[in-house]
C-alpha cells in the first residue's frame, strides 16, 4: 500500500471549479419548476421576481462562502467549516443529512431525469416500461438507465480527477451554450400579444387554478407563505453551488479561485435562469406556464420556439444538463464522505485515496446509496424534505463566519466575505424568514426534513462519538 497516494492532486484550475459550481447547479429544475412557481404567485412579475431573488441569495451566500474557503482550503467544504466554527456534531449532522439524503438523493433524482427525458429520444427508456416487477417494488427502465449512469460516471471519476474535470467542463459549456441558443432563438420567436397580456398581471399576488381563468388574490400572511413555497423550486434549481467547497483539496490556488469560482459560476446561472424565464413569458400565455403538461414548461416552450422539433431537441438538451449535473455532484460529493472518514466520524475504510488520487471507496459507497435511492422510487420526496434542511444548515454555515471572526481572529483571511456583515446578515435573516413561512404554510417541506437530521443525533453518540481522528 506504500505507493497509495496520501493527499489530493490539485488539478482544477479557475474555469474548471466554475464549471464545477455552475454544472452542479444546472440540471433539469429550470424547464420544470416554472410551473409551480407560476401556479403560486400567479404573475409575470413574481414568476421573474422569485428567481431574482433566488439568484441573489444564492449569490450573497457563495460570497460569504468565499470566506471560509480561503480560510479551510481542504476536502470537506461546508462540513469543515460547520465542525471548525461550532464542534463536530454540528458538522457530523450536516455530513449526515448530505450523505443519506441530499447528495445521494440529488443524485437519483437527476439520474431519473436524465432517463425521463432520454426516453423522448428512446422511448424503451420509459418510466412507463415495467422490466421486473418483483410484488413489493417496481422496476422500470427508467430506474435502470438512472442507475448505469450513476455506475458509468462514479466509474469514470475514480480513474482520476482529469477524467472527471473533462466531462465536467466540456458538458457544462455545452449546455451553457445550448441554453443562451436556446435564449436567443426564444427573442425571435417572440410573441409581443403573448407578452403584453402576461404582463398585465404585473406584480399582483395571485393563486391560479386550472378549471377557472379567474386568479384568487391572497390575503394577508398567506402572500409571505405563497412566496416561501414558490421559493422551494427556484431554490432546489439554484443549489449544489457550495460543491466546488467539497473538492477545495484539488483546486490551485484554492484560497482565492474558490471565493472567484463561487460568484462567477453562481452569477452566470442567476443570470441564465432569469433569461430563460422571461423567454417563457415571451412564447406561453402565463397559463400555459402554470399547466404545462407534467410540469415541463421547457418542453413547451421550445415547441413554440422550433415547432415539433423542439420536444427532441429541448430533451437531447436536457440530456446534456443531467448528464453533466450528475457527474460534479458524484465527483464533489464523495469528498465529504472521505473526509468524515478521516475524522471519525464514518466508516474508517471510506478514509483512503485510490492509486488515482481519489476517494474510489467513497464514491462506490455513495453509487450504491445514490442507485438504492433511485429503485426506492423515495428520492423525488425526501428532496422536498430537505430544502428547508439545505437552508438551515447555509444559515449555520454563514453564522459561522461572525463566529470565527470573534472566535478565531489570527485565522489567516485571504479573501473576506463581500460586504460584511450586511449582506451576510442579510441572507440570515432572509433564510430565516422563508424557513419560519415554510414550517407554517409548507410543514411537508420541513418537518420530515427535520427529522431526518435530528436522527442523525444518536447516530452520532451511539456510533461515533468515540471514535478517534485520524
Amino acid at each position: 500500500m506504500s505507493d497509495q497516494p496520501k493527499s489530493f492532486r490539485r488539478s482544477f484550475g479557475l474555469l474548471d471549479a466554475t464549471m464545477i459550481v455552475a454544472g452542479s447547479m444546472i440540471g433539469s429544475g429550470i424547464f420544470l419548476v416554472s410551473a409551480d412557481i407560476t401556479r403560486n404567485v400567479g404573475s409575470a412579475g413574481w414568476l421573474v421576481l422569485i428567481w431574482i431573488i433566488t439568484g441573489i441569495l444564492t449569490l450573497t451566500a457563495a460570497l460569504s462562502y468565499g470566506e471560509l474557503s480561503g480560510m479551510f482550503p481542504q476536502a470537506g467544504g461546508q462540513y469543515v467549516y460547520l465542525r471548525e466554527a461550532f464542534n463536530r456534531l454540528t458538522g457530523f449532522l450536516f455530513g449526515w443529512s448530505f450523505f443519506t439524503v441530499i447528495q445521494a438523493g440529488s443524485i437519483a433524482a437527476v439520474g431519473v431525469a436524465f432517463a425521463k427525458f432520454s426516453a423522448y429520444l428512446f422511448p424503451v427508456l420509459s418510466e412507463k416500461n415495467i422490466i421486473a416487477d418483483l410484488s413489493f417494488i417496481k422496476i422500470s427502465a427508467a430506474q435502470i438507465t438512472s442507475i448505469l449512469l450513476i455506475v458509468l460516471l462514479t466509474f469514470i471519476n475514480t480513474l482520476g480527477v482529469k477524467e472527471g474535470k473533462l466531462i465536467q467542463t466540456g458538458f457544462t459549456l455545452a449546455k451553457i451554450a445550448a441554453l443562451l441558443a436556446l435564449i436567443l432563438f426564444g427573442c425571435f420567436a417572440a410573441d409581443t400579444a403573448v407578452w403584453e397580456a402576461n404582463w398585465q398581471t404585473g406584480f399582483a399576488l395571485n393563486r391560479m387554478t386550472e378549471q377557472t381563468d379567474s386568479l384568487a388574490p391572497y390575503v394577508g400572511l398567506a402572500a409571505l407563505g405563497a412566496i416561501a413555497g414558490s421559493m422551494v423550486g427556484s431554490l432546489f434549481s439554484s443549489d449544489s453551488w457550495n460543491n466546488v467547497t467539497f473538492i477545495a483539496g484539488e483546486i490551485k490556488n484554492p484560497e482565492r479561485n474558490i471565493g472567484r469560482s463561487l460568484f462567477l459560476g453562481t452569477l452566470i446561472v442567476t443570470v441564465i435562469y432569469a433569461a430563460t424565464n422571461l423567454v417563457y413569458l415571451a412564447v406561453l400565455p402565463l397559463k400555459e406556464i402554470a399547466f404545462a403538461e407534467n410540469e415541463r414548461v421547457g418542453v413547451a416552450a421550445a415547441v413554440k420556439i422550433f415547432g415539433a422539433r423542439g420536444t427532441y431537441i429541448i430533451a437531447g438538451l436536457l440530456m446534456v444538463s443531467t448528464f453533466g449535473c450528475n457527474n460534479g455532484l458524484i465527483l464533489s460529493g464523495a469528498r465529504v464522505c472521505y473526509t468524515m472518514a478521516k475524522d471519525g466520524v464514518f466508516f474508517k475504510q471510506l478514509a483512503t485515496l485510490n492509486k488515482n488520487a481519489v476517494p474510489g471507496k467513497a464514491l462506490w459507497v455513495q453509487c450504491i446509496w445514490a442507485s438504492v435511492l433511485c429503485l426506492s422510487g423515495k428520492y423525488g420526496q425526501l428532496l422536498d424534505y430537505v430544502i428547508f434542511v439545505v437552508l438551515i444548515f447555509y444559515i449555520l454555515t454563514i453564522l459561522g463566519i461572525f463566529r470565527l471572526r470573534r472566535t478565531r481572529p489570527e485565522l489567516p483571511r485571504p479573501y473576506k466575505a463581500f460586504g460584511y456583515p450586511v449582506l451576510p446578515l442579510l441572507y440570515v435573516v432572509s433564510a430565516t424568514i422563508i424557513c419560519l413561512a415554510l414550517l407554517v404554510y409548507k410543514p411537508m417541506y420541513t418537518w420530515p426534513g427535520l427529522g431526518i437530521v435530528l436522527l442523525g443525533i444518536p447516530v452520532y453518540y451511539f456510533v461515533w462519538r468515540n471514535k478517534p481522528v485520524s
